[in-house]
């Protein structure tokens, strides 16, 4: 992946891991747009960092991703990368009388369905570049579930799969393919206690991490992995499956 001089986009950019990702390549030069449902924070965000571009978008509705190509494909033709970023959490009970699939169907709206629309509305613009990239956010929980979060961990073990699938399918093409899976981290994904979670890595030292993988293209097989995400990656390979499992998802 190259670092500088790119036109990137980033769904999900007005906080948490992505806001830090729009950050950090913002500082390195980069012309970033991030994407939002908030104008206003959108505005805001824009306005602290000249030369950051907030567009609106709402993810579960196709007719804004549309209008969103459209305008990129008028304004920013040179758009080389896609970070597909945005997605939401809900624990789920199912347990519980009454529980029904409205979560699990909202998370699979905007995990799943809202990486596929954002991909397919720009990976045919990617393909005319010459140094293009996606990356997506997956979760290093789509590798050992939580099973308090069925719905969300099981919409990050359907992006693992289908990445390796579009990478293999583009493998002719340039456009490079990564999965960013990121371990337990200090935003709002979960609610605001996640934020101040001392069990949680800041965001900022994440990003960090992240961006050393980047810059030095540690990321085999296409999966930017942290020191921290390892040892849950490598479980079931190694015969520590059932003992991981066992850790976070105690009796």
């Amino acid at each position: 992946m190259r670092m500088t001089g790119n036109t990137i986009l980033i769904t999900g950019g007005t906080s948490g891991i992505g806001r830090a990702l729009a950050e950090a390549f913002h500082d390195r030069g980069n012309r970033v747009i991030i994407t939002g449902r908030r104008l206003s924070l959108l505005e805001e965000i824009a306005a602290d960092r000249p030369g950051l571009v907030g567009l609106p978008l709402d993810l579960d509705d196709p007719s804004s991703i549309s209008k969103l190509a459209n305008d990129v494909r008028a304004c920013f033709p040179e758009l080389n990368m896609l970070i597909a970023n945005a997605g939401i959490s809900r624990s789920e009970d199912m347990t519980a009388e009454g529980w029904d699939v409205s979560d699990a169907q909202a998370i699979i709206e905007t995990n799943i369905l809202g990486i596929l629309r954002a991909t397919a509305a720009f990976l045919p613009l990617l393909k005319t570049q010459k140094a293009a990239a996606i990356m997506a956010t997956s979760s290093n929980l789509a590798f050992i579930p939580r099973a308090d979060f069925p719905t969300y961990c099981a919409s990050k073990a359907f992006l693992h799969s289908w990445l390796q699938s579009l990478r293999h399918q583009l493998r002719n093409i340039p456009v490079e393919v990564l999965e960013l899976s990121p371990p337990y981290v200090q935003t709002e994904l979960t609610g605001s206690h996640q934020v101040t979670d001392p069990r949680a890595i800041p965001v900022d030292a994440y990003v960090a991490e992240v961006m050393q993988l980047l810059e030095t293209g540690r990321h085999p097989r296409g999966e930017v992995l942290v020191e921290r995400d390892r040892a849950r990656r490598s479980a079931e390979r190694e015969g520590r499956y059932d003992d991981v499992f066992a850790a976070i998802n105690p009796a």
